[in-house]
């Protein structure tokens, strides 16, 4: 699957894919390969196989402590989102668990996920602080994600998201907690080089956009992208606030107005939909996938692996509810997990489709066509993983 917008997922049949330290040094026709590469290679027949991109896991809390399994039974039971938030749960209640945990011991509990991950072809994934919500303890999380990246063959991208929630101890002073923890952290962690993006919720339950734009500005300062968490609940034109930014991606959008939209577009923003929250949420309004797509704003997909909203750990389901719940195509989908998802993290130069120079990150599938990846609810058709790690 090579990048070809002119045929169908960019497919291409009968073909070859030539690497050398890491990178794609040729991809064509097997009849075309050229004599020199062709003389120094060794091959190596896959049988007619599909190759695809190695998956990129675009938005994820891989790194945190405990889980939320009870408050997945008071959803059941009726509590909504934002009254388990309210009530002490949610968000902070990992706040606990991981704050009680050491760095060795997230990255333990970590490692499963990730490797879950890694079985179904992922060869990158972002990972965010925000459980922490002390400098400590959010220098403590950004660490535990780069020790991922040194135990396992994956690319790891962390987010600083110290704008995630406001601790117990800063109740009512959310602006306090901005100044006295989260700006000082980003600033400590952009020192240390633990950081490549940096995250925030703007939301009624979480950072107003006068906040988010203290983090923001920070951030411009310490030359770091940024991308945001926005209009998950409601519109608080939080995506248009970070296009002004020139963030990355904007994430979670159900309630994503036509200004919105339109900022995304104008500031080359990617959308990146996360339909295992609102699958685990019972949510009922759905983001804005028509109007995304009609104004050719790129849609990036992921997991939004965390222990409350989401607790999944599969790009291949992620795939099948963007269709069934989002009504993506299943080419669209494939595309949201790979190129549009290395546009989200700032890698579209290096990962996310093949093409000549890229690094060899690869998946190899025993299916007849790319659509069923999408297609299959519960199985994985993985045969092999190729890490370039150039």
């Amino acid at each position: 699957m090579a990048e070809n917008s002119s045929v169908p997922y960019g497919l291409l049949g009968e073909a070859a894919i030539a690497t050398h330290e890491g990178r794609i040094e040729w991809i064509g026709k097997t009849d075309e390969v050229p004599s020199e590469i062709r003389e120094k290679a060794e091959l190596e027949d896959l049988g007619n196989k599909l190759v695809t991109p190695g998956l990129i896991d675009c938005h994820t809390h891989l790194v945190h402590g405990g889980n939320r399994a009870r408050e997945f039974e008071m959803r059941l039971e009726g509590a909504s989102y934002e009254e388990v938030a309210r009530a002490g749960g949610g968000i902070l209640s990992t706040v606990r668990h991981t704050r009680s945990r050491s760095e060795e011991e997230l990255v333990l509990s970590a490692l499963p996920r990730l490797d879950h991950l890694i079985s179904e072809g992922v060869t990158t994934v972002e990972i965010k602080s925000g459980y922490g919500l002390t400098i400590g303890d959010e220098l403590k999380m950004l660490r535990a994600a780069r020790q991922l990246e040194r135990l396992r063959k994956v690319r790891i991208k962390t987010s600083y998201l110290g704008a995630h929630a406001i601790p117990a101890e800063y109740s009512n002073k959310a602006d306090d907690y901005i100044s006295e923890v989260c700006l000082p952290a980003l600033e400590q962690a952009a020192a240390e080089g633990l950081v490549d993006a940096v995250d925030a919720f703007c939301e009624g339950i979480a950072f107003s956009p006068d906040q988010v734009k203290r983090v923001f500005e920070c951030a411009r300062e310490l030359g770091l992208p940024v991308k945001i968490h926005a209009e998950q609940l409601s519109d608080l034109k939080g995506t248009v606030l970070a296009s002004s930014f020139n963030a990355l991606s904007a994430d979670h959008l159900e309630y994503l107005q036509a200004d919105g939209v339109q900022a995304m577009k104008e500031s080359g923003m990617v959308a990146v939909l996360l339909p295992g929250a609102f699958y685990t949420l019972r949510e009922k309004q759905l983001p804005p996938v028509e109007e995304l797509r009609a104004t050719g704003v790129p849609m990036a997909l992921a997991t939004d692996c965390n222990p409350g909203s989401s607790p999944l750990t599969s790009l291949l389901l992620t795939l099948n509810m963007a269709c069934t719940l989002f009504r993506f195509t299943p080419e669209e989908a494939l595309s949201g997990i790979t190129r549009h998802a290395a546009d989200a993290l700032g890698l579209g130069e290096t990962e996310g489709t093949l093409e000549t120079g890229k690094t060899a990150n690869l998946a190899i599938w025993d299916v007849e066509h790319p659509s069923e990846l999408a297609y299959r609810i519960g199985f994985n058709p993985l045969i092999k993983r190729v890490y370039g790690d150039a």
